[in-house]
């Protein structure tokens, strides 16, 4: 009797071993349930402020950082580095055409904007203290009014898109020896590949390449 009693708690042993083997391995070991009642801290990212606040040796500005940092992060963050450094180039070939805005953010924010209706009811007041929206999908950079919230919440795709924009701000300097490669040739328009927007058949617009998800353009003259 006795020798069979030690044979089943034997067996019962095993089976706990086993048990314990299988939910360490699995990563689902019970824990101790946190009782204090205390929330855990946890640090939020505020993409924004931390750009805004950062300090660039290099003479530009981090508001110009962020315009690249955003319009690279909500434009072509599915696409990678190759990507996303490419939609950088055509801000940068915006800028030095004399067709569209010649600073890094008017190009990135370029589209018709309305007044807030709070400043238009205000005679007196001045334009510097006016209010103005972008028009809600007429934008050159469809995220900057698509009326959805700007927000970076992919940490991986943000802090890639900064190194971008950080690193193509140094480049561009004039004493900078960093080469800065135009993978798009001179491209000043794209558009993903699921669509076929009007201005491809504008005379003289030219496809040049497809990066990633998007095709590239520019005039031929």
């Amino acid at each position: 009797m006795l020798k069979y009693i030690g044979l089943g708690i034997g067996h019962v042993m095993n089976g706990i071993c086993a048990t314990a083997v299988m939910m360490f391995a699995l990563g689902v070991w019970p824990v101790k349930a946190d009782t204090t009642g205390v929330m855990p801290s946890y640090e939020i990212l505020n993409s924004n402020a931390y750009l805004m606040d950062t300090q660039f040796t290099t003479g530009y500005s981090g508001e110009e950082a962020l315009c690249l940092t955003e319009n690279m992060y909500f434009e072509a963050r599915s696409d990678g580095y190759a990507g996303m450094y490419a939609t950088t180039m055509v801000v940068l070939n915006r800028v030095d055409d004399p067709r569209y805005p010649n600073t890094i953010c008017d190009v990135v924010r370029q589209g018709p904007t309305k007044e807030s209706w709070k400043t238009r009811q205000d005679p007196d007041l001045i334009d510097a203290e006016r209010v103005y929206f972008p028009v809600k999908n007429r934008c050159q950079f469809s995220w900057y009014c698509d009326g959805k919230a700007d927000e970076m919440r992919d940490e991986a795709s943000y802090y890639l898109a900064k190194d971008i924009a950080t690193m193509v701000l140094e480049a561009t300097l004039p004493n900078s020896n960093q080469l800065l490669p135009d993978v798009t040739e001179g491209s000043t328009h794209y558009h993903t590949v699921a669509i076929s927007p009007n201005w491809i058949n504008d005379r003289g617009m030219a496809r040049i390449t497809q990066v990633g998800s998007h095709y590239f353009y520019r005039w031929a003259y």
